[in-house]
């Protein structure tokens, strides 16, 4: 670490760049495949799981039931965040980096090799949540460092948000890349999918990793980190540290979060179970939707985080947060109509209000957080979300279609989740273009 330490603080300018761009493309690579990893279980868990691994529940029941699995990852997130927070600012943002990407890899690569209900009873579903809870502690601990991998190579405070917002891109990407490789397989194995099919692209997770690991393992620590190694500020125990000295802070980016986590999970997951099951539209042509909604997004993440740094990070989130609170209306007022236009127009659009928050989110986040608690701090404000607002949300909407039969009452709950967000967002202070040096508030 020394010798890596010495050399990121002893860069010229034009390696400094070169460096920065690595940075950002390590971090962006990485978030990718993780959240191919995350999304792919979220996806299947719609269209799959609740048939192989409840298969004598009512459907509906059987949903509940997978959705509850799929929830346990997010519980574990903060736990991740907890383990890779401290490492991260006690060792490194890249040490830690490396561990969480191969622990999501691996956890992944073994979920397609569980076997079903019809094979060991219920132990295959206690194998799934083992495994999705491996997958929420990886998670858990990669946002933060990505995000800082990129962010903290900067030399400008002007362009913190943008910057920030290339391991968001990650999010979108993987997306992608998870429906993709169901789409596919999906059309390759037909009727077989339940059968085999939706294993494949687990399996090819392994890829994914060795690529990651090979990017990831050529870039430097970064600067701030550097310095707090080489003025020995590195905190013994950070996370203790991080929620005796900035409690208020992990709070309010957790509730800032609200309105990003809990629709977005209902607009990429909760959506192939309403669409199959209630909709009774195709599980190809939701992949394909979500599809292109996620590649609207390569655009409008980076460019909300753009905007950030011009008009503001807290008042770019704070948009972002009413546009999703009143999208949630007109979401499921097109989906309910039932026409298949409406329904592939209501999916694409649903992620560019999403974006509006996730674009400046990262530089919302961690800028409230010193450099040398900066991992753990933002990490934990981060993933706690994932407990109350990103987990239970599919979980959330089913119930309420259940007892309401009628999408207006997601809805209604997505808008509390804007309301919640709004408040959460006006108690953080606004960094933007603001010094962020590791010692701004060393009397924390």
């Amino acid at each position: 670490m020394a010798t890596s330490t010495a050399a990121a603080l002893s860069l010229p300018e034009a390696e400094h760049h070169r460096q920065l761009k690595r940075a950002i493309v390590a971090s962006t690579i990485g978030t990718t495949i993780e959240w191919y990893d995350f999304f792919l279980y979220s996806t299947v868990t719609g269209l799959v799981f609740a048939k192989l691994y409840f298969p004598k529940s009512d459907p509906l029941v059987g949903t509940l039931e997978a959705f509850s699995i799929y929830a346990v990852g997010f519980l574990a997130r903060p736990v991740g965040a907890a383990i890779f927070g401290h490492y991260g600012d006690r060792i490194g943002r890249k040490s830690a980096l490396i561990a969480t990407l191969m622990l999501m890899g691996i956890a992944t690569f073994l979920v397609a090799l569980v076997p079903t209900y019809a094979s060991i009873g219920i132990w295959g579903a206690v194998i799934l949540t083992i495994l999705r809870s491996l997958q929420g502690v990886g998670v858990g601990g990669e946002w933060g460092g990505s995000v800082l991998l990129s962010m903290e190579w900067a030399r400008t405070n002007q362009h913190r948000g943008f910057i920030a917002s290339w391991p968001q891109f990650g999010v979108p990407a993987g997306l992608f890349l998870a429906n993709l490789a169901v789409l596919a397989f999906s059309a390759l194995s037909g009727p077989e999918f339940v059968t085999w099919g939706w294993r494949i692209p687990f399996l090819l997770s392994l890829v994914l990793v060795a690529v990651g690991l090979y990017i990831r393992l050529g870039i430097l620590d970064t600067p701030t980190f550097a310095r707090l190694a080489e003025r020995n500020k590195l905190e013994r125990a950070p996370t203790v540290e991080v929620i005796k000295r900035q409690p208020k802070e992990i709070i309010y980016s957790a509730l800032a979060r609200t309105a990003e986590q809990a629709p977005f999970y209902i607009f990429t997951a909760f959506v192939f179970a309403y669409g199959t099951g209630t909709l009774k539209v195709s599980r190809n042509f939701l992949l394909i939707a979500v599809l292109v909604a996620s590649m609207l997004s390569f655009f409008t993440i980076p460019f909300s985080g753009h905007l950030s740094d011009r008009i503001g990070r807290k008042r770019m989130y704070i948009i972002g947060a009413v546009t999703v609170g009143l999208f949630g209306f007109v979401y499921f007022a097109l989906l309910d109509t039932g026409v298949h236009a409406l329904i592939f127009l209501a999916i694409v659009l649903s992620l560019i209000p999403h974006d509006m928050m996730y674009g400046p989110q990262a530089a919302l986040i961690a800028e409230s957080f010193t450099g040398r608690l900066r991992y753990s701090g933002s990490s934990l404000g981060y993933q706690l979300a994932s407990v109350f607002a990103g987990g239970p949300a599919p979980l959330i909407a089913t119930t309420l279609f259940a007892a309401y039969h009628s999408g207006y009452a997601i809805a209604w709950y997505v808008l509390i989740c804007a309301v919640i967000s709004v408040l959460g967002t006006a108690l953080l202070k606004d960094y933007t273009n603001k010094d962020i040096a590791e010692e701004y508030d060393e009397g924390a």
